[in-house]
């Protein structure tokens, strides 16, 4: 990993939170791993305080697990974990869809929909690196787009628990397709301004990627 640049100690702390974060819920860490403040200061070329500050942020997220006078060890996500985080995230991303209705500009419209044409244009050209990131400005949009801070980031949070699962699903040539043809339903009930029916579109999009995951023995 890179170095990282900076003074101010929670800047650091964040972006060290977000590192680490990442590397468990991508395999690079491990259920069991140990953190050890002084390599991962190294790493990241940072004093030990911004690690140790991130060190318990993820102790209280439940990703690590801080034992007194022994360290702190990777606790990581199980199939549970994921399986709950789908099932709630279908919950808040048909409530996000009605809000985002709710607050929805021509211009937000707009750039959704371009998302979905590039959407295609990659995953035609077989660039599922590119979906994958097309999907994330498309989620993440919407999240803004409902104009509620809390919800954004609850949501943002769960993006990125699921970040490796996505990974896989977005990785199918069906499921990508099937999924661009979600999106755009859920885009045509925010332009048509019905609340309902981009609510019900959102949690119909979950409840069909739950079932990809379940079709092709991913948790």
């Amino acid at each position: 990993m890179n170095n990282i640049p900076g003074n101010d100690i929670y800047s650091l702390k964040d972006v060290v939170f977000n590192k680490l974060r990442e590397a468990i819920l991508t395999g690079r860490f491990k259920e069991g791993d140990e953190l050890r403040e002084n390599a991962l200061s190294k790493e990241f070329n940072v004093s030990r305080t911004p690690v140790r500050e991130a060190l318990k942020q993820l102790d209280l997220e439940g990703l690590i697990k801080i034992i007194p006078n022994k360290g702190a060890f990777v606790v990581g996500m199980n199939n549970k974990d994921f399986k709950d985080i789908y099932i709630i995230r279908g919950r808040l991303e048909g409530l996000c869809a009605r809000w985002a209705t709710e607050n929805a500009t021509n211009e937000d419209i707009a750039k959704l929909e371009e998302i979905v044409d590039l959407t295609e244009y990659h995953a035609s050209k077989g660039k599922y690196e590119n979906v994958f990131k097309l999907d994330n400005e498309f989620h993440l949009l919407l999240y803004k787009m409902s104009d509620s801070r809390i919800l954004s980031r609850t949501l943002t949070d769960f993006h990125h628990y699921l970040e490796s699962i996505r990974m896989q699903t977005l990785s199918n040539k069906d499921r990508v397709l099937n999924s661009v043809r979600e999106h755009k339903n859920i885009i045509n009930a925010i332009k048509a301004g019905d609340c309902d029916l981009a609510e019900s579109c959102a949690i119909e999009h979950m409840k069909n990627t739950i079932e990809n995951i379940k079709a092709h023995d991913i948790l």
